[in-house]
């Protein structure tokens, strides 16, 4: 072959083409065989999303800023005083008026009789009184409520303590909460007062009792409306987000409301500020400002074949469109994980949220999960941003450095930056975790490990069965992952039973690897394991 010149044409004659084209592409992710998941039916990881620039719990005036506040505050505070004064009456008098509205009723079940209901008017002059302690002079309102018998259901957006105490002033309704409101001082039997139903949010059974009363007093026109904040906590009001579905499944007409807090100096949401921090810079103003929009009745389909997600959908929308505001994928499981990683000093908290509603859509995966995987996460030391880098990925599972380890790091590493986010985290585990190989590989690799038919192993069983499969482990790392995954059984010193080899390695992602791929090294993969951690 004939060498070129410095000034010859690097292309052959015959080359006629007038441009060049270059194709760039990203590096090609790794193949089955170096997928450490691809033996349970596991393909590539999931397309993590990017992350929200949305934080829809962060409160921007958290702190007092400016020449201007701070003198407005230290004037405020004679003003202040007497508010608290005026605050604490007319707390003192709604519940005494409250109690005599409830002396000797025992039908509770049943509409609030009238005398009683008559009653409870003194109370909800307090609450307006109580609105006007904490800067609310005036509140202006558009539209008007739709009656009882149009719209027995009414959603609102939820920014802060204020439209509760409004809509019990305004509407005094049937609410939906928190089963933790009931103990609060005072307040609680007021809110008994309103014929509160009492949900918890991570028991299946009690929504769906929720959802059932709800269905049972929408349907009486004995009762007043039932009100419920869709979004299932505070937000800062500049976004919506994810609706719980126990207003839209009932399948009644519901009214939206909207409510704004418009503010230049002090930001009334309450979401991630203290109760008392945010009572106080309320005592400390001149006026505060509170809108309240009463949108049009939303119908459902008349074919009765919509569901109640597309039905929450629409009223989302609507009440989006008239706040002029996104709605987002967040939910309170978010706020869980924010607080989270608050309490654990992490300089960016919001960027360990992962926009729960889509997450549990994807993988059914609980928000109590999902923190179990952030407990992993953290124990990782992620830096000041947020990432993991792979040695400490190792240090917090307590791993080797070998090529397993290497690529399952790479599985998780979706954007091969040599870190991971908690996102990618969450996402690789779950994906893995909720594959319907995943139970099958758990249960095969346990029997493997018993000796017999029962429904544990000990961790002498667990010795002899990883250490033939991955030569190195020391007795120590065994013991290590035993005592990760042991329960104290009867005459049993240290055993794992199959649920919880099944759920706690569901946190230890990946010793649940290690363990199952040494159980098919044993029965099938011998050869392709062994080129896994070998090679």
């Amino acid at each position: 072959m004939a060498e070129n010149g410095i000034t010859d044409p690097l292309l052959p004659p015959s080359f006629s083409s007038d441009h060049i084209t270059l194709n760039l592409s990203q590096p090609q992710r790794s193949s089955a065989s170096s997928n450490p998941f691809h033996f349970i039916g596991c393909s590539e990881p999931p397309s993590v999303p990017p992350p929200s620039t949305v934080d829809p719990f962060w409160n921007g005036t958290q702190n007092v800023e400016g020449l201007y506040e701070c003198v407005k505050i230290v004037a405020c505070l004679p003003l202040a005083l007497l508010r608290v004064v005026v605050f604490g009456v007319c707390l003192m008098i709604g519940y005494l008026a409250t109690k005599l509205a409830l002396l000797g009723w025992k039908e509770k079940e049943n509409p609030m009789p009238g005398w009683r209901s008559r009653v409870m008017w003194i109370t909800r002059i307090c609450a307006r009184f109580i609105l006007f302690s904490f800067g609310y002079q005036w509140i202006k309102r558009r539209g008007k409520p739709a009656p009882r018998e149009i719209a027995p259901i009414i959603v609102s957006n939820h920014v802060s303590y204020i439209e509760p105490i409004f809509y019990f002033y305004e509407l005094f309704p049937t609410i939906v909460a928190s089963e933790s409101h009931d103990s609060i001082p005072w307040v609680g039997t007021i809110i008994r007062a309103m014929q509160v139903i009492y949900v918890n949010r991570f028991s299946p059974s009690s929504r769906r009792e929720a959802v059932n009363e709800i269905k049972r007093r929408a349907s009486c026109n004995g009762y007043p409306p039932v009100l419920l904040f869709p979004e299932g906590t505070t937000t800062n009001g500049r976004c919506l987000i994810s609706f719980q579905l126990g207003a839209f499944i009932p399948g009644y007409p519901i009214q939206p409301i909207v409510v704004r807090y418009p503010h230049v100096h002090f930001d009334q949401s309450w979401g991630s500020i203290s109760l008392g921090k945010l009572m106080f810079r309320m005592f400390t103003q001149f006026h505060n400002f509170f809108e309240v929009e009463y949108l049009p009745v939303i119908y459902p389909r008349d074919d009765k074949l919509e569901s109640a997600a597309y039905y929450a959908e629409r009223t989302g929308h609507a009440m989006a469109t008239a706040l002029n505001v996104v709605k987002t994928e967040h939910s309170y499981g978010d706020l869980m994980l924010h607080v989270k990683a608050q309490e654990a000093k992490q300089e960016k908290p919001s960027s360990y949220m992962v926009e729960m509603s889509r997450v549990e859509k994807l993988f059914k995966l609980s928000s109590t999960e999902a923190l179990d995987f952030l407990d992993r996460f953290l124990s990782m030391n992620p830096d000041p941003s947020g990432r993991v880098q792979y040695h400490n990925f190792l240090r917090g599972l307590k791993l080797k450095t070998c090529p397993l380890s290497e690529k399952i790091f790479a599985f998780l590493d979706v954007e091969m930056s040599g870190t991971i986010t908690f996102s990618q985290f969450l996402f690789g585990s779950a994906h893995v975790m909720k594959h319907p190989g995943f139970h099958h590989s758990c249960e095969s690799a346990f029997s493997s490990c018993s000796s017999a038919v029962k429904d544990y192993i000990i961790e002498e069983e667990l010795r002899d069965f990883i250490q033939p499969a991955i030569p190195g482990w020391k007795d120590y790392e065994v013991t290590c992952v035993a005592n990760s995954l042991s329960v104290m059984m009867p005459f049993v010193p240290m055993s794992i039973d199959i649920n919880r080899f099944t759920c706690r390695f569901m946190s230890f992602l990946c010793y649940l690897m290690v363990i199952v791929m040494a159980k098919l090294a044993r029965m099938i993969f011998i050869h392709a394991l062994e080129e896994i951690l070998c090679s």
